[in-house]
């Protein structure tokens, strides 16, 4: 039996790449840690829309952080260190790493990112796109 996908459609041409991006995404979030999408709408100056990410790393570090950017995916990782020999008589709470990917739009950019009171707010934009009009010549041949 074969498996439908969104992208098997003959009018949707090259997006066999997004299709493994979302298979690779379904399977790789584990829920940890928690995080929150919201979008900032557009105030009176004329700044464009944006959208924050924030994510609950509370424990963590501005130096056990690190956000990146790889071609369209957006990389937030956290790595916390053991902190030497501690005698714990119940350890509920682990030294654990963590790596959370979200597939950017063309077009998206990070315009900043800040760590308050256990919350890591990555902020992204979307400029307006320009619309272009291109008139394809066709060769006719004899």
């Amino acid at each position: 039996m074969s498996r439908m996908t969104p992208f098997a459609s003959p009018l949707l041409l090259g997006f066999d790449a997004m299709e493994k991006t979302l298979e690779r995404l379904a399977k790789a979030n584990d829920g940890y840690p928690p995080y929150n999408i919201e979008r900032i709408h557009a105030d009176a100056s004329g700044a464009p829309e944006r959208l924050r990410i924030t994510l609950a790393v509370a424990g963590f570090s501005e130096a056990e952080l690190e956000v990146t950017t790889e071609e369209n995916h957006l990389v937030i990782r956290g790595r916390q260190t053991e902190q030497g020999e501690r005698d714990y008589l119940y350890r509920g709470i682990a030294a654990r790493q963590f790596q959370r990917m979200f597939v950017l739009a063309d077009g998206m950019q990070v315009s900043g990112a800040s760590l308050k009171n256990g919350l890591l707010s990555v902020d992204l934009i979307r400029p307006e796109p320009a619309r272009m009009v291109r008139k394809i010549n066709i060769s006719v041949s004899e």
